[in-house]
């Protein structure tokens, strides 16, 4: 992604489903928060299933490092909304676990 040249900051807003994936590019005003780039996208017109739809709330993080929908962006994040886990990460490992025996 090329730095912008107009004083904006540019970040890519991601969403991912097991069949299909979202990359949306988009400029924002520097100072702008991670919920007005989601805003801005307009993945949540894109992808109606988001979680929280177009007002939120959304679990994120940029990099792969937890964030909220506060934090400020920086020039050339991406920013991935996640989606809720389907099962508790402890009770998956006592069923694979069972399942064992």
């Amino acid at each position: 992604m090329e730095p912008a040249t107009d004083g904006g900051i540019r970040v890519l807003v991601v969403y991912a489903l097991p069949d299909r994936q979202w990359a949306l590019p988009v400029a924002v005003a520097p100072g702008a928060r991670i919920r007005d780039a989601i805003a801005q996208s307009g993945i949540a017109v894109a992808c109606p299933d988001l979680p929280g739809g177009v007002d939120g709330p959304w679990d994120v993080g940029v990099f792969n490092r937890p964030a909220t929908p506060d934090d400020v962006v920086h020039d050339g994040d991406r920013i991935e909304i996640y989606r809720p886990l389907q099962i508790d990460p402890k009770e998956a490992r006592r069923l694979r676990a069972g399942a064992h025996r």
